[in-house]
């Protein structure tokens, strides 16, 4: 049977729950040693003078269920905004029930009420089910594309 569950948009009181299923996210995917955002963090993130991201908490059963926190991009081959989704969190007990499908639908509106071109975001190639799911809802992965990051000391070297 199917559990009812609800979207709602992150308030400040929420930010323990986001570091709380960042961490599990975290977990999940084997990365906890890079969780290291804190409560402060985030706050300031989500909440500051200047937000740099948002979050949708899922609910079900009176409780937080899921997360998601995403932050608007833009492409310049569009000349549009789109949205970026950094993390889907949704509890194992609460999976395979439309949860994380919700929260990309509402994405997928938001983009469009907002006249935007873009819904995107990473999956580990190991996230079968992810990926699985994310095939399902019309995603296509970007295998010609790969990924760059600098951080850390490196970080540090390029900005000198």
């Amino acid at each position: 049977m199917a559990t009812a569950f609800t979207l709602r948009d992150a308030t400040p009181a929420d930010v323990p729950v986001v570091v709380h299923f960042v961490r599990a996210l975290a977990e999940y995917e084997k990365l906890l040693h890079e969780a290291k955002g804190t409560e402060a963090d985030f706050a300031e993130a989500l909440f500051g003078p200047t937000p740099r991201a948002a979050a949708i908490i899922a609910e079900a059963d009176g409780k937080p269920v899921g997360l998601c926190v995403w932050h608007r991009t833009f492409s310049t081959f569009t000349a549009r905004h789109g949205i970026w989704v950094e993390d889907v969190f949704v509890e194992p007990a609460y999976r395979g029930r439309g949860i994380a499908r919700a929260i990309f639908r509402r994405l997928a509106q938001q983009v469009k009420d907002e006249g935007g071109g873009r819904l995107e975001w990473n999956v580990l190639d190991w996230n079968e089910p992810a990926i699985g799911a994310y095939r399902a809802m019309g995603a296509r992965g970007l295998d010609q594309w790969t990924m760059q990051r600098v951080d850390g000391a490196a970080l540090d070297r390029l900005a000198e």
